[in-house]
């Protein structure tokens, strides 16, 4: 593993956001308003449920955020894909976080089950993401994680098998 820290405040995640954290050409999160988390709260190469690694983070939900204006205009709801893209965030930085080299990118999700919503009077997500496999060879660097999404404590999105890769070219 490389010399970073195990939690990260939201100027290390714009840090990351702007290229700086890992260095140039590194796993990067995206800018705001893209960027889908306020802070990582725990991160591991070997802890979670399955002893590969994990990463903990949160979101401050306000009813001010940028998706509730137009999704949908009268019944505000965060978009479920911002949730799902999050956890792939996260994926990405924990391979970053790792010392691994390239930039990430989403592969894929096996399975995503979303079963509650996020409104406007919601305070703060939780998000959950347990490595299942972290792969890095001469050609390839992968990361395979199951994710949890939780609003204000109670689940509201599952994942299974997201894929997150690092590439250097």
């Amino acid at each position: 593993m490389a010399d970073y820290p195990s939690s990260f405040d939201k100027e290390d995640l714009l840090k990351c956001a702007r290229g700086e954290l890992f260095g140039p050409g590194n796993a990067q999160l995206p800018a705001p308003p893209m960027l889908m988390m306020d802070r990582i709260t725990e991160i591991s190469g070997d802890g979670g449920e399955h002893g590969k690694g994990h990463v903990i983070a949160e979101f401050d939900i306000t009813p001010g955020l940028w998706f509730f204006d137009c999704h949908f205009p009268g019944n505000p709801i965060m978009p479920g894909c911002l949730g799902l893209d999050g956890l792939w965030q996260l994926t990405g930085f924990n391979l970053g976080w790792r010392g691994w080299q390239g930039r990430g990118y989403a592969l894929g999700v096996g399975e995503v089950k979303l079963t509650g919503m996020v409104r406007p009077d919601r305070k703060m997500l939780t998000y959950s993401v347990n490595f299942t496999k972290a792969v890095q060879t001469r050609r390839l660097t992968m990361g395979v994680a199951d994710g949890i999404v939780e609003a204000d404590g109670e689940v509201i999105y599952q994942v299974k098998d997201m894929k997150v890769a690092l590439s250097e070219s």
